[in-house]
């Protein structure tokens, strides 16, 4: 008898546990999930400018699947990364944040060290924690440190494969059909390669080798197939690269193209919304690490989850600093994640040496994703300070309509150069050609700059004529620098203290 009443208040107790379990308070990660969620699928690609793909006009570059990603979304013409650096774009990318007020102020890896802050809320965290999705990660990462920057789960393969890439994200894809999930998929192309003279890893500067990677159907060209565009030099050598080039940038759209399948098969495509963009701009000299229109005015394809708005254009001008609202905003979640910021922001302690953040810096885009030719979007910034350790030269740049202003704050010192970009036969080609001449500029312009430089990008979209020093556009550059103050107030950069000495 005793024994049957203790099997009875068991009973009780697993009755009492689940009802507790079930209709008792939770915690914020144990709360229902939203069936009504749209999944996020965000695509990084490494050092691919907005000229190389067929969407974006150019139909020599082979392109078929984000040109049908660009029929299914919104294209941005304006679209722009803050830091045309690998390591510190993808910091901005996934805090809402300049990298100079996170501390991430260039590379990651090696003895460059770079790293954001420990007291960052990253989007795959806050989209965990606030709205309970499930994160994954694949390819490159490049950021610091971890705990920051965590995904539940990382999922690996070649990152210059991006069929072995997609096919690496099934199982995340199908496990989560029914629950709300961001993708961060990452590829190693079309960066230049870091093997460059090891023939076993990379015949050529691109990552392509001999035979292709296995699922791949590689896409060749010739040097009579590519366009050279006007902020690259016309060179052999620059087309050899050029078609090396093209080919990894056709091996990403390819593996792309399986990878949308793939979210097809799982059924959920039509809810997904798919960004796809790059961190910074093609690996050539005059264009990453230069905060010139080649280095940061990026590609920018949005798939809006139900297909609203299909094949549309935007002029609206956004930058890499506007994703993570953006998203969390698509999450529903974006007053709670500006709130999180504001429990960290002690204004007691608050003054022009301490970096604080108590809103993102970017704002949330969806306004344009669900009008495109909405007006009042036509102001952007930039902020770079390392590629390199070596090669500290900080930028600071305002976009306002159709004037552009960079403010050199080393500009006494010569312009750094990235070990990759300077070993390129395209740039040692114009180093020894005799004419002193880099596509459109003076070596001796790219490499000694001037303290601020202003273009009219209208009539000047290559920024080879500086109006800094000319009487006639003197109240633009006032009125651009004092835009450029404020932004630095507002995002408490370090480097404001600039305009007082130096």
């Amino acid at each position: 008898m005793m024994r049957t009443g203790i099997f009875f208040l068991l009973f009780l107790w697993s009755v009492a546990f689940v009802l507790t379990g079930c209709y008792g308070e939770k915690s914020d990660k144990e709360n229902p999930v939203r069936s009504d969620l749209p999944n996020i699928v965000l695509i990084v690609t490494d050092d691919h400018g907005t000229g190389d793909m067929g969407c974006y006009g150019n139909q020599a570059v082979k392109t078929p699947n984000l040109d049908y990603l660009a029929s299914e979304g919104v294209r941005f013409n304006r679209a722009h990364c803050t830091s045309a650096s690998c390591s510190a774009s993808r910091s901005v990318i996934l805090t809402g944040l300049y990298n100079h007020a996170t501390g991430h102020y260039g590379h990651a890896h090696h003895f460059n060290h770079f790293s954001t802050f420990d007291h960052v809320f990253s989007l795959p965290v806050l989209l965990e924690d606030l709205a309970g999705y499930h994160t994954g990660r694949i390819g490159k990462y490049h950021l610091a440190p971890e705990q920051v920057y965590h995904f539940q789960e990382v999922m690996q393969a070649n990152q210059r494969n991006t069929v072995a890439m997609a096919d690496s994200c099934i199982g995340f894809i199908q496990e989560n059909r029914d629950h709300p999930f961001f993708l961060y998929f990452c590829t190693s192309d079309p960066h230049r390669s870091g093997a460059i003279n090891d023939q076993a890893l990379a015949p050529d500067a691109f990552g392509n080798v001999e035979g292709g990677y296995d699922g791949v159907e590689e896409t060749y060209f010739t040097t009579e197939d590519v366009v050279v565009p006007p902020y690259l030099p016309e060179s052999k050598a620059c087309r050899e690269e050029l078609a090396q080039y093209y080919q990894s940038v056709a091996r990403v759209d390819y593996g792309l193209g399986k990878l949308f399948g793939h979210l097809k098969d799982a059924g959920v495509w039509e809810n997904s919304v798919i960004i796809y963009i790059s961190d910074n701009g093609i690996a050539f000299p005059g264009a990453k690490t230069t905060i010139y229109q080649p280095g940061i005015n990026l590609p920018c394809l949005v798939k809006n989850a139900g297909g609203t708005n299909k094949g549309t254009v935007t002029n609206a001008m956004i930058n890499w600093a506007d994703l993570t609202p953006t998203l969390l905003d698509v999450a529903g979640v974006l007053p709670q994640a500006e709130e999180k910021l504001r429990e960290r922001y002690e204004p007691e302690k608050e003054n022009r040496y301490t970096i604080v953040n108590e809103s993102f810096h970017g704002h949330s885009f969806v306004p344009v994703l669900e009008n495109p030719e909405i007006e009042g979007w036509d102001e952007t910034y930039a902020s770079h300070t390392f590629h390199e350790i070596t090669m500290y030269y900080p930028m600071r740049t305002v976009i306002a309509g159709r004037y552009k202003l960079i403010w050199n704050m080393a500009w006494q010192l010569p312009y750094p150069s990235s070990t990759d970009l300077w070993a390129s036969s395209t740039y040692q080609v114009a180093l020894k050609s005799g004419t002193g001449m880099y596509a459109g500029r003076s070596i001796e312009d790219y490499v000694c700059r001037t303290k601020f430089e202003l273009y009219d990008l209208e009539n000047d979209p290559w920024e080879t004529r500086n109006l800094a020093g000319n009487p006639a556009f003197s109240e633009e550059m006032e009125k651009l620098k004092k835009k450029l103050y404020t932004f630095q107030e507002r995002t408490n950069d370090p480097w404001i203290v600039k305009w007082e000495y130096e």
